[in-house]
């Protein structure tokens, strides 16, 4: 009699935890994808916002000086020296470039060899191009970069600038590449050191 009582009790243990497993895992599935109110609202993956103190083009750049520069802006097949910022602004605001020195505890080296590309050759992602045409020398414009005016193919190494740390690769090579819905919207600081003219 003892005997069939614990043949008895087992199946019913094993259904109790079983039941008990399946409603935690039910319950821990339901909270990985609750509703997050921070994120409602939010066009991520389609990444078109407005912002109120820039100016924004035809083809959707928007832009800022946060310096204006002195002189004659650089012309089709000039040959431009640039200094530049990249962001992740629309994933967490990540640097994946510095200016002038590398900061961040990721971000090793000193100084580094400024940026030169030929202005309309088609060198640079197409945002860099229209952004550097409206500048002067020693100005400093930030520009915010839409998906379709940045890297071709989510790839940085088609078009540059392209970042000079391994560390800033991986940053932005993870915002472009990732398949979710991130937003890919850039935010660049371009300084234009030197106009180098046709010789």
């Amino acid at each position: 009699m003892m005997e069939r009582r614990r043949l008895m009790l087992i199946p019913a243990i094993t259904i109790g935890i079983a039941s008990c497993q399946y409603t935690f895992e039910k319950g821990v599935a339901k909270a990985e994808f609750a509703d997050m109110p921070a994120l409602r609202g939010k066009d991520y993956g389609k990444t078109k916002m407005r912002y109120p103190d820039y100016t924004e083009t035809e083809s959707g750049l928007q832009y800022k000086d946060l310096r204006v520069g002195v002189g004659p802006s650089p012309k089709k097949g000039e040959t431009v020296v640039v200094d530049w910022d990249g962001y992740t602004i629309g994933y967490y605001g990540r640097i994946f470039e510095a200016r002038n020195k590398t900061k961040g505890g990721s971000f090793e080296g000193g100084d580094k060899d400024f940026f030169k590309f030929k202005v309309g050759s088609g060198q640079v992602i197409p945002a860099f191009e229209e952004a550097i045409l409206g500048m002067a020398p020693g100005g400093v414009r930030r520009i915010i970069v839409p998906p379709d005016l940045g890297y071709p193919d989510n790839d940085y190494n088609k078009l540059g600038p392209k970042p000079m740390t391994f560390s800033g690769q991986r940053a932005l090579d993870f915002v472009l590449r990732n398949q979710g819905l991130i937003d890919k919207t850039l935010l660049f600081d371009i300084e234009l050191l030197k106009i180098i003219p046709n010789q």
